[in-house]
C-alpha cells in the first residue's frame, strides 16, 4: 500500500514540476510541494517500519515543514 502511495505522490509531484518548467507557469508550485511532502511522509513511515528512527524522524520533519509551506502559500493566494 505504501509503495503504491509513494509512486502516486512522486509521479504527481514530478509531473507538476515538469509542467511548470515547460510552460513557465509556476502557479501550481504549492501543489508540487504538497505532493512531494506527502511522498516524504510515506518514506518516513517506511523508515520507521525498517526500525531506522533517526532517518524516519528527519523525513517526518521535512515533510511536515514542506506541507506547512504548501498550505501557507495556498492560503496567501
Amino acid at each position: 500500500m505504501l509503495n503504491c502511495l509513494k509512486i502516486i505522490f512522486s509521479i504527481t509531484g514530478i509531473s507538476l514540476a515538469v509542467y511548470g518548467l515547460i510552460t513557465r507557469d509556476f502557479q501550481l508550485n504549492y501543489l508540487m510541494i504538497l505532493f512531494l511532502g506527502f511522498f516524504m511522509f510515506t518514506l518516513g513511515i517506511q523508515e520507521f517500519q525498517k526500525q531506522q528512527t533517526v532517518y524516519g524522524w528527519f523525513l517526518m520533519g521535512v515533510s511536515i515543514f514542506s506541507i506547512y509551506v504548501s498550505v501557507q502559500s495556498f492560503v496567501l493566494i
